[in-house]
């Protein structure tokens, strides 16, 4: 199984898994064009509709908690069935919504079924993987996972523009019937029997707990974590940047959108190719150090009034191509001792994440600035952070390869 993914012919199990990995995108980044159609349909305030998808990253934050433990003791094919037909029945929620209250509702229970893709996937990779093959097989998913940033803003804004944004939510759910007739094609069970965990409250709290008092696996986390609060909150502040600032068309914000969606893909795939001679705490550290370049640069840019749309994209730029390397990589330094409880800590790695995304983009939503200053306070605080976080994690953590 590692010659194939050495040889990049990947196996069917391992594309689905980036698929599932990708609704999570899809969800957040297909709309966002619609923001300014869906604020005049429903007679709804602009910042309303940003806090759609911190609702969103709310409600993904909160279940993947759920998803953890119920991986580890029913396997990771059963909760993956459940999830995706609350997502395909919550998608069709958000395509009929009347009013924004409703569509924000929607949307908090299509997090909770699309967190599964957030958890399990990672668990099923590291099933299969040892770490430096984890972070190469994470990176391969990266790529598969970039794709839906790319076609999803284009693609939702060519809905948009056909028959309205109830149609971008009607292919959202379409998505989901495929994914899940998919799943019961494809997939066979990764966890054997014998490593099934019991499953009680007491033995929830108790990995939890051991879990935010693991010191390694906290900071690596977080340095992942804070880095997706960066990306979060230009995700959620974009519209509002691009569009109403800068004046951008949505059917040009998408192909924007799409450009640092590429940037990241490379930036993965140059961190796959990096790994077959270098490890994952060598190359961690560089990333991080040019994510806080690109977000310190990105303030003093918007503080001294030299932010145009050229230079913003810039900034953005580098930083996607340096998160295409942090994600893979501090995922799977977090992940790396963790393999008698994978699918619980699969699910703290990915709350810190998306608890930090939503804290960032509600952040964002609540700031009622003019152009890029919101964006870039964010971007600076967030990468500051997980550059100082991974600076923790290498001074707790020594890994032998």
């Amino acid at each position: 199984m590692r010659t194939r993914l050495a040889a990049m012919g990947l196996p069917g199990w391992l594309i689905l898994m980036g698929a599932l990995t990708a609704i999570g995108p899809l969800s957040i980044d297909m709309y966002l064009p619609a923001f300014p159609a869906i604020a005049s349909d429903l007679g709804a305030h602009s910042s309303e509709v940003e806090r759609t998808l911190a609702a969103y990253l709310l409600g993904m934050a909160g279940a993947q908690l759920i998803y953890g433990p119920l991986a580890d003791r029913f396997g990771r094919k059963p909760p993956l069935y459940g999830a995706l037909i609350l997502y395909i029945l919550a998608s069709a929620g958000c395509a009929l919504a009347p009013n924004v209250e409703f569509l924000t509702i929607s949307r908090i229970f299509q997090a909770m079924g699309g967190a599964a893709g957030m958890v399990i996937p990672r668990a099923v990779v590291r099933d299969h993987y040892n770490t430096q093959e984890a972070a190469r097989a994470l990176s391969m998913l990266m790529l598969m996972m970039g794709i839906a940033p790319i076609l999803a803003p284009v693609l939702g804004a060519q809905i948009l523009t056909w028959v309205g944004w109830r149609g971008i939510f009607v292919t959202i759910t379409l998505c989901g019937v495929v994914l899940l007739w998919t799943l019961s094609r494809v997939m066979v069970e990764s966890l054997s029997p014998e490593r099934q965990i019991k499953l009680s409250w007491r033995n929830i709290l108790n990995t939890y707990a051991g879990l935010l008092l693991h010191r390694r696996f906290l900071a690596f986390a977080l340095s992942g974590g804070l880095a997706t609060a960066t990306m979060f909150s230009y995700i959620v502040g974009s519209p509002r940047l691009f569009i109403e600032h800068f004046g951008v068309p949505p059917h040009t914000y998408g192909l924007l959108f799409g450009l640092n969606a590429a940037s990241l893909i490379i930036g993965s795939q140059v961190s796959a190719r990096l790994l077959k001679t270098h490890s994952p705490m060598k190359i961690l550290p560089w990333a991080l150090g040019g994510l806080m370049a690109a977000g310190l640069f990105a303030l003093f840019l918007a503080l001294t009034d030299l932010a145009t749309l050229q230079t913003v994209m810039a900034c953005l730029l580098v930083f996607m191509f340096c998160y295409g390397f942090v994600g893979p990589n501090s995922a799977a330094l977090a992940l790396a001792d963790q393999g008698h409880q994978l699918g619980s800590a699969s699910a703290m790695m990915g709350t810190l994440s998306i608890s930090c995304g939503a804290l960032a983009g509600f952040l964002v939503s609540l700031m009622h600035l003019s152009g890029p200053i919101p964006l870039a306070i964010m971007m600076a605080s967030c990468t500051t952070l997980a550059c100082l976080s991974g600076a923790i994690a290498r001074r707790a953590y020594r890994v032998t390869l």
